[in-house]
């Protein structure tokens, strides 16, 4: 039960959309702190998927799924969001990225460009799913900026947002292995964290204050 004058729905929301904020920042600190202590790898020459291979893989993982969380209580959010239908779409894209995410770290990746060191090249089942869920997700993502373009005040970046993160993943993945195509997926991935935080916040500022006096002021 609220407290009388306290909107308990309205803070809920809001506290949903913070994950939003945070799960980028969250999964690139983390993952830029296993690249940089794992052995053999190179930002130059490897996605930060492949460190669900070799040891200490288990930690990418841990990584990918509570991502995969925070995504999934944004995606919440946005559906309770006041925006009618667009947040409801956008919520249940995210939740589809979100659920990428997941799948992504339960089917790892094939080794790529030497890593992990002294692991032969080959092609998986697991392999080609997790590439799968990647496509799948980052779509998911793209699609979700340009239904959010219909009611965020910056449309434009929203645009531009899903069309980067599209265009970085499709040319990484045809670039791959080379350092071109990772340039390509780290601004995929960086671009499309960075709109996911700016959207949350939009959604945020959208939703009455819980407090009923605060609302009835502003």
């Amino acid at each position: 039960m609220g407290r009388e004058g306290f909107d308990a729905g309205a803070a809920v929301t809001r506290s949903l959309l913070g994950w939003g904020v945070v799960a980028g920042p969250f999964y690139l600190v983390f993952g830029l702190v296993l690249a940089l202590t794992r052995t053999g790898f190179d930002l130059a020459r490897h996605p930060l998927s492949a460190l669900l291979l070799g040891p200490g893989g288990w930690l990418q993982a841990v990584n990918l799924i509570l991502t995969g969380i925070m995504v999934a209580a944004a995606a919440v959010g946005f559906g309770r969001a006041p925006w009618g239908r667009v947040g409801r779409t956008a919520g249940v894209l995210l939740g589809g990225y979100a659920l990428c995410l997941v799948l992504s770290a339960v089917f790892p990746p094939d080794p790529v460009n030497g890593f992990p060191p002294g692991a032969a090249p080959q092609a998986s089942t697991s392999g080609i799913l997790h590439l799968a869920f990647g496509a799948v997700g980052f779509l998911a993502l793209a699609a979700s900026a340009l239904v959010v373009a219909a009611a965020l005040p910056g449309a434009a970046f929203s645009r531009v947002a899903g069309v980067v993160v599209v265009l970085g993943f499709v040319g990484g993945a045809a670039l791959s292995p080379g350092g071109a195509g990772i340039a390509l997926l780290w601004i995929a991935v960086v671009v499309g964290w960075v709109w996911l935080a700016v959207a949350s916040v939009q959604a945020y500022r959208v939703v009455p204050h819980p407090e009923l006096h605060r609302r009835a002021a502003a």
